[in-house]
């Protein structure tokens, strides 16, 4: 699957294989535990992150392992993404430190999801 990733004025095509999507379930499940627990997003503690809010705080991991050129993760972050938001087409990352202005924007409807 093909998730874009808009970074101020760059986009990356990001060419997630099914099996990354498949098998990164327990990774992905990790992650969701740890979120559990509760998260700083930004300058706020957000206790018990919503599912949007839970996408914001792994395309904030993608944006870090892409600027890292960490590819393996990059690709399991947008795994991520795709496994809890299946027609998710483009994520355009907030880089001014404000994790929760991160949209999402759905292939299926053109329509943005944030909060």
């Amino acid at each position: 699957m093909i998730l874009k990733a808009i970074i101020e004025d760059r986009e990356y095509s990001l060419d997630v294989p099914e099996a990354v999507i498949a098998q990164g379930e327990d990774y992905f499940a990790r992650l969701d535990a740890d979120m559990d627990q509760g998260w700083q997003m930004s300058r706020e503690w957000v206790q018990h992150p919503n599912p949007v809010e839970r996408c914001q705080i792994v395309a904030d991991k993608l944006l870090t392992a892409l600027e890292n050129e960490n590819h393996k993760l990059g690709m399991l972050m947008a795994g991520y993404l795709l496994s809890r938001m299946p027609n998710l087409d483009t994520v355009e990352i907030d880089i001014r430190g404000e994790i929760q202005n991160t949209q999402f924007i759905d292939r299926r409807s053109g329509s943005s999801a944030n909060q």
